[in-house]
C-alpha cells in the first residue's frame, strides 16, 4: 500500500537484491538537504479561489455576450434598415435592393483593416486561436483580443456575414479569462482554467446550455478531466446560464414541436443520417482549408481577402436574402419543417457556399450556426426521403433535422459529447437524446476514420502545433518506482579511496554509469557517476565522500513513475536512488532513465495488446 514500507530483508552493502540498509546516525547530508520528491498536487483551497474567480468572470462573460448580441443587432439595423436599435432583426427583410451588395463589402473592409492594424488573430472563428494559445503560449491571449474579436465579429455578422456569434463569444470570453489570469498571480494551469471558464460562460450565456459548454471546454480547451478545472468551469457556466434565464426567460433557444419516442428502425435511419453528416463534415473541413490555400496564392495582401469573400456573400444574399446574417430563424424553421424540400436544399446550399467563401477569406465569425443550418437541411432532406421510402419506420424529419445539425458539427469538431448535449439543451426535447447519440456517434466514427485533423485543429496543426487526441490516463502514473527499480546494484563506500574505487569500477566491467554512495553505517549520502570517479583529478588517496558535490536526489518507494520522471527532469540527473518513505536513509534500489523508458514501452504494448480468451 502507498505509504507503507516494504518488508524486505537486509542484504550485504554492495549487493542490494530487493533489500535495504539500516539507518545511519551520522550522514554526510541531512534529510533537509536531500532532494526528496515533492508531494503530488492535491485538491486544496486554490481550487476554491479559482472557482470564485471563475464565477466573477462568468458575470463579465455574460455581460459581454449580451453586449455582442446587441451590437450585432445594432449594426444590422443601422446598415440594412437605417434605424438605431439594439433589437435583434434578420437582414433578410431589407428593402435596399441591389445596394445591399455593398453592405457586406464595407463590413469586410473594416474587418480587414482591424486585422491588419489591430491583430491578425481576429481572423477566423476564434476557437483554433484559443486552442493555440493554450497549447503554446501558457494560455496568454493578448488583452486587446477581448474587445477586437467581438467588435470585428459584430461588424462582420451585422453587415450580413453568414456566421454565428458563438465562436467570437467563446473567443472573447476566453480572452477575458486569460487577461484575468495574467493580471493575477496564478499558475499556468489555473490561467488555462480561467480561459476555459470565460469561454464556456460566454457560450452558456448565449444559448442557455451550461452542460454543453462545460463539455465543449473539456473537449476543445482544457484537454483534461480534472476536479481542479472542472469545478470552476462548471460553476462559471451555472452563473452565466442563470443570468441568461434571468434576462431572457427559460424558453429554449430553438423551440420545436414535441417528438415521439423512436423505435429501432427509426434509430437505424438516424444512425445513417449521422454517418452521412460525418461524410459531409469531412468534405466541409477539406473544402474550407482547400479554399484557404487558394486565397493564399492570390497576389493580393490578405487584408483585402475578406472583401473578395464579401462580394460572394452579397451576391448570394441578392439571390436568397435568408443566407445573410446569423440565421437563427432559419434553424428554427428547419426544426419545425416549414420548408419544402426544394426550398430547403436551395437555402442550405447557398448558405454553405456563402459561408465557405467568407470564412476561407479570413473574416471574423463563428461556425456553429452555419453548420447547424447546413446539417439541419441535410438531415431534414434525408428524413423526408426515408419517411417516403420507408413509412413504417416511424422516421420524423424534424428529429432527422436535429440529428443532422448536431452530427455535422460533431463530425467537423469531434466535440461529440458537447454536440449531443447542446442539441438537447437548445431544444429541451427529451426524446431527441437517443437519436442524437446514434447520429453523432456515427458522424464521429466516420470523421475519425477519414480525417486526421478537425475543422478546429487543422489550422494549428499546419503550424506545427501538436494537438492532444485523447484523454487517457498517464500509464506512468499507474506504476510505482519500486516495480521498475533495479534492486541488484553496485554501491560505493564513502570511506573508500578514489584509487580503490577506480580499480573496482575498471575490473568489474559494469554497464551502468551511476553508483549510490553509502557511509560506514550503510546510509545513503550521495551518488557518483563512473565519469566523476575515473576522471577526477583529486589525490588517489582521497575518500569518495569528498567528491560528492550535492545532496542526493531520491524518490520514495511508493511514488509513481511519473513523479520519478519529474525528479529526473527537474534536477537534470540520469538516475534516482529509491528510498523508504519512513526512513529516507534506507536504500531500496535505483531507477534510471532506461528503466522509465522500458516501463513506458511495456505499458504502451499492454494498452494495445488484444485481449485473449
Amino acid at each position: 500500500m502507498p505509504g507503507t514500507e516494504p518488508d524486505l530483508p537486509p542484504e550485504p552493502r554492495h549487493a542490494l537484491r530487493g533489500g535495504g540498509l539500516p539507518v545511519a546516525p551520522s550522514m554526510s547530508f541531512t534529510l533537509a538537504a536531500t532532494h526528496i520528491p515533492p508531494p503530488e498536487p492535491r485538491f486544496d483551497w486554490r481550487t476554491v479561489y479559482v472557482a470564485a474567480l471563475a464565477m466573477l468572470l462568468a458575470v463579465a462573460a455574460a455581460l459581454l455576450a449580451q453586449a455582442l448580441t446587441a451590437l450585432i443587432a445594432l449594426i444590422t439595423n443601422v446598415c440594412y434598415f437605417g434605424r438605431f436599435s439594439p433589437i435583434p432583426v434578420s437582414p433578410a427583410g431589407h428593402t435596399l435592393g441591389a445596394w445591399a451588395l455593398l453592405v457586406p463589402i464595407m463590413g469586410a473592409v473594416a474587418v480587414g483593416l482591424m486585422a491588419r492594424y489591430g491583430s491578425k488573430a481576429i481572423r477566423g472563428h476564434g476557437i483554433p486561436e484559443a486552442m493555440e494559445q493554450i497549447l503554446t503560449n501558457e494560455s496568454r491571449i493578448p488583452p486587446r483580443m477581448t474587445f477586437l474579436k467581438p467588435i470585428s465579429a459584430a461588424i462582420s455578422i451585422g453587415t450580413g456575414g453568414p456566421f454565428g456569434a458563438e465562436g467570437p463569444i467563446i473567443a472573447s470570453g476566453g480572452a477575458l479569462g486569460s487577461w484575468l489570469g495574467q493580471r493575477l498571480t496564478v499558475s499556468t494551469e489555473e490561467r488555462k482554467t480561467l480561459l476555459a471558464a470565460g469561454a464556456a460562460a460566454g457560450m452558456a450565456a448565449t444559448f442557455g446550455s451550461p452542460l454543453a459548454a462545460v463539455l465543449l471546454s473539456v473537449e476543445l480547451l482544457l484537454f483534461e478531466f480534472h476536479a481542479r478545472s472542472l469545478i470552476p468551469v462548471s460553476l462559471a457556466c451555472v452563473i452565466a446560464a442563470g443570468l441568461r434565464m434571468h434576462w431572457e426567460g427559460v424558453e429554449p433557444v430553438f423551440g420545436m414541436p414535441a417528438l415521439e419516442g423512436s423505435g429501432l428502425a427509426a434509430l437505424c435511419v438516424y444512425t445513417g443520417v449521422g454517418a452521412c453528416a460525418g461524410l459531409a463534415a469531412v468534405a466541409v473541413t477539406r473544402a474550407v482549408y482547400g479554399l484557404e490555400d487558394l486565397f493564399e496564392r492570390l497576389p493580393l495582401h490578405w487584408m483585402w481577402w475578406p472583401a473578395l469573400g464579401a462580394v460572394v456573400v452579397g451576391s448570394v444574399g441578392l439571390l436568397e436574402p435568408r443566407t445573410l446574417g446569423v440565421g437563427y430563424d432559419n434553424i428554427s424553421a428547419i426544426l419545425a419543417m416549414r420548408f419544402t424540400l426544394p426550398a430547403l436544399l436551395t437555402l442550405c446550399g447557398l448558405k454553405f457556399f456563402s459561408w465557405l467563401v467568407s470564412l476561407s477569406s479570413g473574416t471574423s465569425g463563428g461556425t456553429l450556426a452555419p453548420l447547424f443550418t447546413v446539417g439541419g437541411g441535410l438531415g431534414a432532406s434525408l428524413g423526408l426521403v426515408a419517411a417516403a421510402l420507408w413509412p413504417g419506420a416511424g422516421v420524423d424529419p424534424r428529429a432527422a433535422a436535429l440529428v443532422g445539425m448536431a452530427a455535422l458539427f460533431a463530425g467537423a469538431s469531434r466535440a461529440v459529447l458537447a454536440c449531443i448535449v447542446f442539441a438537447f439543451e437548445i431544444t429541451h426535447e427529451p426524446h431527441s437524446l437517443l437519436p442524437l447519440l446514434a447520429g453523432c456517434t456515427a458522424a464521429y466514427l466516420v470523421s475519425c476514420m477519414l480525417m486526421r485533423h478537425t475543422i478546429m485543429t487543422e489550422k494549428i496543426a499546419r503550424r506545427g502545433v501538436p494537438v492532444p487526441e485523447s484523454y487517457a490516463a498517464d500509464p506512468l502514473a499507474k506504476i510505482t518506482v519500486l516495480d521498475i527499480a533495479s534492486k541488484s546494484l553496485e554501491t560505493l563506500n564513502a570511506e573508500e579511496s578514489l584509487a580503490a574505487a577506480r580499480k573496482r569500477l575498471t575490473d568489474a566491467h559494469l554497464t551502468h554509469q551511476g553508483f549510490p554512495v553509502l557511509n560506514a553505517k550503510g546510509a545513503l549520502v550521495g551518488v557518483l557517476t563512473r565519469h566523476e570517479v575515473l576522471a577526477s583529478e583529486a589525490d588517489p588517496r582521497t575518500r569518495l565522500e569528498t567528491l560528492i558535490r550535492r545532496p542526493p536526489v531520491v524518490v520514495y518507494h511508493d511514488c509513481h513513475v511519473r513523479q520519478a520522471v519529474d525528479q529526473l527532469l527537474n534536477h537534470g540527473v540520469g538516475r534516482l536512488p529509491v528510498v523508504s518513505r519512513q526512513n529516507p536513509a534506507r536504500l531500496l534500489g535505483i531507477v534510471t532513465r532506461s528503466d522509465v523508458l522500458a516501463a513506458y514501452r511495456h505499458a504502451g504494448r499492454s494498452a494495445q495488446a488484444p485481449v485473449s480468451s
